[in-house]
């Protein structure tokens, strides 16, 4: 039975898990669920996530939520044996703990407030809080400056190869450039690594069209 990605093509969160997926070659079958629709608190979605989120999976019978749970389980089971996307051992793993907790306390919080007020405030009709946008931009640009440092005494986030910390940050990343917002080119190693991670294939398919499998 073919993994089914239940989401909308437009959620960060979705995309985090589309473009997992891609990476790791793994087919699926997409699920749109129309969140302008209240889709995500019908009943039946509600028994695959009790919180009424997107996105979740259905992996022959094994239901899970969460993105970033999902996209652990996904480079788990589907892993490929000459690019772990987890590292195995255990310092390495470590370090890839340590990098994937920087993106989702350091990084996310940040973008994705960014991201709303810049490109989905005006979409549902409201106006881009200029002050709001502003703080959150001056405060993700500061911790950028860390990233830089770090970058510069590894190529990517956890080390010498690409994790799923690396690519957990492309959502909100790429929305936040499209919008014109310049926040990766301003430093030489966060612009080398960004321009690295987000030049992907599996990225730039899932990026262009995250319902085709």
């Amino acid at each position: 039975m073919v993994l089914k990605i239940y989401g909308h093509d437009k959620s960060a969160c979705t995309l985090r898990v589309v473009g997992i997926a891609k990476e790791l070659e793994v087919p699926y079958e997409f699920v749109f669920v129309d969140l302008f629709k209240q889709e995500q608190k019908a009943p039946s979605f509600v028994e695959k996530n009790p919180f009424a989120m997107v996105p979740c999976i259905d992996d022959d019978g094994f239901v899970l939520y969460e993105s970033r749970a999902i996209c652990r389980y996904l480079a788990t089971t589907y892993a490929k044996a000459d690019a772990p996307l987890i590292p195995r051992d255990a310092i390495p793993n470590a370090l890839f703990e340590e990098a994937a907790s920087v993106e989702q306390n350091s990084f996310e919080p940040l973008a994705a407030v960014i991201a709303f007020e810049k490109v989905v405030s005006p979409v549902l009709g409201g106006q881009t809080n200029e002050t709001v946008l502003a703080d959150q931009i001056a405060k993700l640009d500061a911790n950028l400056e860390v990233y830089d440092r770090i970058l510069s005494k590894r190529k990517y986030l956890a080390g010498e190869t690409i994790t799923l910390a690396d690519l957990f940050h492309l959502p909100y990343a790429t929305m936040i450039s499209s919008a014109g917002i310049d926040l990766f080119d301003r430093r030489p190693n966060v612009s080398r690594w960004h321009k690295d991670i987000s030049s992907r294939q599996a990225w730039l398919d899932a990026w262009a069209n995250p319902m085709k499998a």
